[in-house]
């Protein structure tokens, strides 16, 4: 499980320093391989919630195998991707795969593991193993792009993935099915179509020589629609996704809207860090990827520093400081950008973009699940793990899409996009500061250290 949940982490970060080689091989600019990025998160974030409800109707190890197998057929049509269409699309499944694959896999964790010191220990073991696969992404994907090629970041996983399926076929046991509530369909597929279709939607519109000016303002109305539509089916649904008392709980609703919003900045730093040093500066993947490295260990000291500040602070002031430090970073990024300053000249800005992740995600996280019982623990932990996907890939679409768009030629894109950021930044600071929390409250798990 920890295996799968490694990969399946390296993959959300791991085209970053890929993306101009893949842009070169296929000849799409800046603005365009923001599928690459958003395809994977969109449909992962969209259809996770799903397959949560899918391990607990048709059993959990037979959703950890078909989501497992979807997965690494995804990865292998990825790697091998004749055309730029081939390869979103094979990122599509990629994301389905993770939506599928994880929640059964965190299942199996928690029902093979009983309650105590031996579950705590696992699923500590499985966070720490999903932080190290985000962080290694940067560097492993510099490391396989230049000396093997971007296709390489796709195909090395698939062994590992074999490994995973034999391993589940023998270890994982079967077991009957959980329960046989209606699953929603309807809600799941429009959970989805919302952002896939407000993402063409931006890169239509991006685009300065389109010859035909309605697909754009055709895709957002769409997305608009399929948003309507969902909380529509949300409604009438009989067994929603996302029930609608869950929305009766102020400070959980704040924090998943801060999530997002704070996530569609950190995303995008992601890109613009990526596109300097390789676009700008004529970096090689494997320099781009080594020059990010104190990105990757700056999120492991934030991993340990903060659930420690937590319970001093309290969550709302983590929260805040966090917002605080990713602008400071879009503000560093855009002044790096204007002055043409060296690479390493990028790297106070990824410092800050560690502390305003470790800050800000780790202390909306905890007031996300506060309060959560048996009854929608599940439902709070998949809400906010979706608003931090959804998140994100919303920001990539909007800042980079917009700010990298051949429409806005003449305008620095690094400025552009940073701009935009900071006032999806300015935002979640206002409802982080609504947040009705306790300015000290005691971190559950300080006592146990």
């Amino acid at each position: 499980m920890a295996m799968l949940q490694f990969f399946i982490a390296v993959d959300v970060t791991v085209v970053n320093v890929a993306l101009p080689s893949i842009g070169a091989d296929f000849g799409v600019d800046g603005h365009a391989l923001t599928w690459v990025v958003v395809g994977y998160t969109i449909t992962g974030g969209g259809l996770l919630m799903l397959g949560g409800r899918l391990g607990d109707v048709l059993g959990r190890r037979r959703i950890l195998l078909l989501g497992t197998t979807l997965f690494g057929a995804a990865s292998v049509l990825a790697g091998l991707a004749p055309s730029f269409a081939v390869l979103v699309t094979a990122r599509l499944l990629q994301g389905a795969g993770e939506a599928i694959a994880l929640p059964a896999a965190m299942a199996v964790i928690v029902l093979m593991f009983p309650e105590g010191p031996r579950r705590s220990r696992a699923l500590s073991v499985w966070a720490a193993v999903a932080s190290c696969g985000l962080v290694l992404g940067f560097v492993v994907s510099g490391i396989i792009t230049e000396l093997l090629g971007w296709r390489w970041i796709f195909l090395v996983s698939v062994p590992f993935i074999l490994v995973v399926l034999a391993a589940a076929a023998v270890l994982v046991p079967s077991e009957r099915p959980a329960g046989s509530a209606p699953l929603d369909l309807p809600g799941s597929l429009l959970l989805v179509a919302a952002p896939l279709l407000f993402t063409l939607g931006v890169v239509e519109a991006g685009e300065a020589d389109r010859a035909l000016p309605w697909p754009a303002p055709v895709a957002l109305a769409g997305a608009v629609a399929a948003g309507a539509l969902f909380i529509r089916a949300e409604r009438r649904a009989r067994n929603p996704l996302v029930p609608l008392r869950f929305f009766r709980n102020r400070p959980r609703v704040l924090a998943n809207l801060a999530t997002a919003l704070l996530s569609a900045a950190l995303s995008t730093s992601f890109l613009l860090f990526t596109y300097y040093l390789q676009d700008r500066l004529g970096a090689g993947p494997l320099q781009a990827g080594l020059t990010m490295l104190p990105l990757a260990v700056s999120l492991i000291v934030a991993s340990v520093l903060v659930p420690r500040l937590l319970g001093r602070w309290g969550a709302r002031t983590c929260v805040l400081a966090g917002i605080g430090f990713t602008v400071l970073a879009m503000v560093a990024i855009a002044l790096v950008s204007s002055l043409a300053a060296t690479g390493l000249a990028m790297v106070p800005a990824m410092v800050l973009i560690a502390a305003g992740m470790g800050f800000g995600i780790v202390g909306l996280q905890y007031v996300a699940v506060t309060g959560v019982t048996e009854d929608d623990a599940g439902i709070a932990s998949g809400v906010q793990r979706a608003a931090d996907q959804l998140g994100g890939s919303a920001g990539v679409t909007l800042y980079v899409g917009s700010g990298f768009a051949p429409a806005l030629d003449g305008i620095d894109p690094f400025l552009a996009t940073s701009v935009l950021a900071v006032a999806g930044l300015a935002a979640a600071g206002l409802v982080a500061r609504r947040i009705s929390m306790p300015a000290r409250r005691r971190w559950p798990f300080r006592a146990e250290r």
